[in-house]
């Protein structure tokens, strides 16, 4: 798994390189194209459309996490390659960067006494405030974990549905080969049908990696927005 890590980072630093060297200002190049459009997607939609004011110094960090989990996403989907993001350990790391991240910059605004003491809000009374600051402050913390498990439980399940039907598929190769071969296409049905649906949980797999990786960046930006909002 580390090693498909190292080799996603690696795929994500050569496109952005890449891609950078050959922005136009009038559009050529399909492939550059699209990876601009996601990098506009990134920065329009959750960038400046979650976080607002301030948002240009968090896009780079944002499209970095976009791109690096839908790639890794992707890549897991190739037969031998590992799905980096099917591992908690990995999921963990990437969520640890995400709360260091959002935490950062709400320290940096207020200052370690100012941000802790913001996690309740203004106006609420004793003993309230008390109550209302350890639920805030569990709830901090509780996003490590739901960004590390959701990221995790999505990607692992589903390529466990999808091996379990690459499996049932492979079964029935053989039947297929042998009915082909000797032209009984009725009796090939079953092992074609089998094929469909593999093809379709790929299909269905590759939105699932888009959707996750929209997902995870979407809520860091939320994070984020939240923490500047309470400086």
């Amino acid at each position: 798994y580390i090693v498909w890590m190292v080799i996603c980072w690696i795929i994500t630093l050569v496109l952005i390189l890449v891609v950078g060297r050959k922005l136009t200002l009038i559009p050529t190049n399909k492939f550059v194209n699209t990876v601009e459009y996601g990098y506009q997607f990134v920065r329009n939609d959750m960038g400046e459309g979650i976080i607002g004011h301030g948002f240009k110094k968090h896009v780079p960090f944002l499209a970095t996490l976009f791109f690096f989990i839908l790639l890794a996403n992707v890549v897991g989907l190739i037969p031998g390659a590992k799905a980096t993001t099917g591992t908690i350990s990995i999921t963990w790391a990437l969520a640890a960067i995400s709360f260091i991240y959002f935490n950062f910059y709400g320290l940096k605004e207020l200052g370690v006494f100012g941000y802790i003491k913001s996690l309740a809000p203004q106006g609420v009374s004793f003993p309230m405030n008390v109550l209302v600051w350890v639920v805030e402050l569990f709830s901090t913390f509780l996003r490590l974990i739901t960004l590390a498990v959701r990221l995790f439980c999505n990607m692992f399940a589903g390529h466990v549905v999808m091996g379990s039907f690459a499996i049932m598929a492979s079964m029935f190769m053989q039947p297929l080969l042998q009915q082909v071969s000797a032209a009984h296409a009725v009796g090939a049905l079953p092992s074609l049908a089998w094929l469909a649906i593999l093809i379709l949980i790929y299909a269905i797999e590759l939105v699932v990696g888009a959707i996750q990786a929209y997902v995870f960046t979407v809520l860091t930006a939320v994070y984020v927005s939240e923490a500047e909002e309470v400086a």
